[in-house]
Parts: C-alpha cells; structure tokens; sequence
C-alpha cells in the first residue's frame, strides 16, 4: 500500500486545485466550474470506494489521507476535465472507455490501478472517459501546447465546502491531504476531516 500513497501524493501534485472565496451551494461538497458535486454524492462514493477497497484486502488507512479528502479530490479531477472536453468538443467512444478499464497500470490489476487513483466501481466508467478525453488533448495541444492545456484547466475554479479545511496548496509525499489546519503551523486536517465528513 506505501505505492498507493505515492500515488496520492502524486495525483495531488500534478493537479492545480484552485478554492475560490465565492459562496457555497447549500449541500455542496464542492462547486467545479459550472458543476456541483453534493455531500450525498461524496459520501455514498466513499462507501463505494472503501467497500472496494475492503473488497481487495486493501487498509484504507494506508491511503494517508481520509478517505473522503480522496475520493472528493477524484470527483473534481473528472469534473474539471468533463467540462474542457466539452469546450474542445471531445468525444471518447464506448471501445476507448472498456480499453482503459482493462488497462492494469503499473499494478498489474485493472481494479487495483483504478482504487490507486481513487476510482470507486460507481464512477469508473466516467473516470476512464475523462481519462482518454484528456489523453486525446494532450495529444492534439502537442508539447508545444500543454502549458495552454494546463491553463486552461486550471480556470476551470474549483469551491470546496469551508468545513473539510483549507486547501494545501502545496502538497507533497509528506503531506498529502487536500485540506490543511488554518493553523499557522498548517498541518494536515487528516484527522479533523475524518471527523467533519459532511452529512447527507
């Protein structure tokens, strides 16, 4: 499970999550963009992820993070990224999505690759749409275009709901959690979010 962490941290890294000071939506886990993504759909695909989880003998806390701060940090990933393909007008057949579900990834087990990414069975098939969506713009932005790529996805602002924390704007192997203390010390919330997993 130590390389699940790293890949954490790593999901954690390469995406530019931006909180914005505009109010949230009443139910809200998160505003992406024009998209919400309500408590009720964070917990019931937390569940999912860690039944899955539970399912492959996987310990959800060797994740490193709650497992809802996970999953929540997935939900916005795919958000963001349904919403620039609709811009580029990008479309991914059915034949790609069952191919990226079968691809087994550096775990050699197509489940297991998407629980390393935070994928819970409830949303895969979505995750793997995005995923070749994306794919596909990096290849027509070229090297050349991939810093218009990247900002171009980071407009796309992301509102998370006050009450998991501040957003670690710098996170890292060490510190690899969404959400830090407001503190000045700025610590991982990994505890309090645990215990501030949002209701409904």
């Amino acid at each position: 499970m130590k390389s699940i962490r790293v890949a954490v941290a790593a999901a954690a890294v390469g995406i530019a999550l931006t909180a914005c000071s505009s109010p949230m939506q009443a139910g809200a886990a998160a505003v992406v963009g024009k998209e919400r993504i309500s408590t009720g759909q964070l917990n019931r695909d937390a569940e999912a992820y860690k039944a899955a989880l539970k399912q492959n003998k996987l310990d959800e806390t060797a994740l490193g993070v709650p497992v809802s701060q996970y999953v929540l940090q997935r939900l916005a990933d795919i958000s963001a990224a349904r919403q620039l393909m609709a811009r580029n007008n990008v479309q991914v057949t059915d034949k790609e999505i069952d191919a990226k579900l079968q691809d087994p990834g550096q775990y050699q087990s197509p489940q297991i690759n998407l629980l390393a990414l935070g994928v819970a069975p409830s949303y895969a098939r979505e995750y793997a749409r995005t995923a070749v969506g994306m794919a596909k713009l990096q290849q027509q932005a070229g090297q050349a275009g991939l810093d218009k790529l990247r900002q171009d996805f980071a407009s796309i602002k992301t509102t998370f709901n006050p009450r998991f924390g501040v957003v670690n704007t710098n996170p890292s192997q060490e510190n690899p959690s969404l959400f830090v203390d407001a503190g000045r010390f700025g610590k991982a919330t990994s505890q309090q979010a645990q215990q501030q997993q949002p209701q409904g």
